[in-house]
């Protein structure tokens, strides 16, 4: 039985990679003022790179259960010099699940991400597209240059969540890096064979391997509105990427428990030391409190961390899909036609 996947076959040249043609998935939840100007400058990106490369180009807006008009202004996007998919999820499923709807539901070869708010300048892609046609890369992932209009609590929480994400691990994350970067078609079809329904895409496009390499920028202002993505909601996609894609709380947790395990073990011989040495005993109550009191906390802790991979492992064991695809419309550019294609089992 062959546990691998063989995706050699896939492998692009440049006499290939016209015929392959990219795939541009961009999820979108609440960007409908933004999302026609995007647009826009997606054509303008589709008629240099066919005329550069011969490549044939489709974008695929997935609306992540948006409340605004994003789907309906989705809908009237024409299909000029490329094509045109809109995939309506049935709910928010959140990021990471419209990513995978993007993948599962794109049709050519290499498959590009970008964020649907503007802060990922569709005039990089050229140099993503190079790198991949002309340099043989697989994997082609950007980053932010730097950070220094960030607070310093958020560099500094930033550095913190890469250091242990990627503490003891096989293959690190690159810091910074982003979902915008471009995969191959056989790193596109590695992606797919992964199996989990708790996706951390960061994560996972760093663990296929492959030749890889970084593009830093600098993202540009918010077209529109602001983020959605709160504090707390980046604490939460914080964890549960540490939970998705690593084992390092665990180790954490056990690495403090031996600390504190040595730690009382000292403080218990100094406590013998001084009886032995002055005849007195230590006066035990407050040290007795402190010390019950430091062991709970850490024990809670270390519950509620196996809690979080004992929440992933029923999670998985329930199988359920990641997500429901409630619409879903084509359009091709040479007739500019609209179709409802097949529902397919993942939808």
């Amino acid at each position: 039985m062959m546990l691998g996947t063989d995706v050699s076959s896939l492998t692009t040249t440049a006499r290939t990679a016209a015929a392959q043609g990219l795939s541009i998935v961009v999820p979108a939840y609440n960007e409908a003022a933004g999302l026609a100007l995007l647009h826009e400058r997606l054509v303008n990106l589709a008629k240099t790179l066919r005329a550069r490369y011969g490549l044939a180009i489709e974008v695929l807006y997935v609306d992540d259960g948006s409340k605004d008009e994003t789907l309906a202004i989705a809908r009237t996007l024409p299909a000029e010099a490329l094509d045109v998919q809109v995939v309506s999820l049935s709910r928010n499923f959140g990021k990471e699940a419209a990513l995978m709807a993007g993948l599962d539901h794109a049709r050519r070869g290499a498959v590009l991400f970008m964020d649907g708010d503007g802060q990922h300048p569709p005039d990089l892609v050229e140099k993503l597209v190079a790198h991949w046609i002309d340099d043989g890369y697989d994997v082609v992932y950007t980053a932010k240059a730097h950070r220094d209009n960030e607070s310093a609590l958020r560099r500094l929480s930033s550095r913190g969540f890469y250091a242990l994400i990627n503490w003891g691990a096989r293959q690190p994350i690159p810091e910074d890096a982003g979902d915008f970067r471009l995969l191959s078609p056989r790193a596109a079809a590695a992606l797919r064979q992964l199996p989990e329904r708790n996706r951390f895409f960061k994560g996972l496009a760093s663990w296929i391997g492959f030749k890889q390499i970084r593009v830093d920028y600098e993202p540009a202002a918010r077209a529109h509105g602001v983020t959605s993505f709160s504090p707390g909601r980046l604490i939460g996609l914080s964890i549960e990427g540490l939970t998705s894609f690593s084992v390092a709380p665990l180790r954490f947790a056990s690495l403090l428990g031996v600390l504190l395990a040595i730690g009382a073990f000292l403080f218990g011989l100094s406590i013998l030391w001084e009886v032995w040495t002055t005849g007195k005993q230590v006066p035990g109550y407050p040290s007795l409190v402190i010390g019950l009191m430091t062991i709970g906390g850490v024990q809670l802790i270390m519950i509620g961390i196996v809690g979080e991979y004992i929440g992933k492992i029923l999670s998985e064991l329930k199988a359920r899909p990641i997500y429901f695809v409630a619409e879903h419309v084509e359009k091709r550019a040479d007739d500019n036609t609209e179709t409802a294609p097949e529902r397919t089992a993942a939808e």
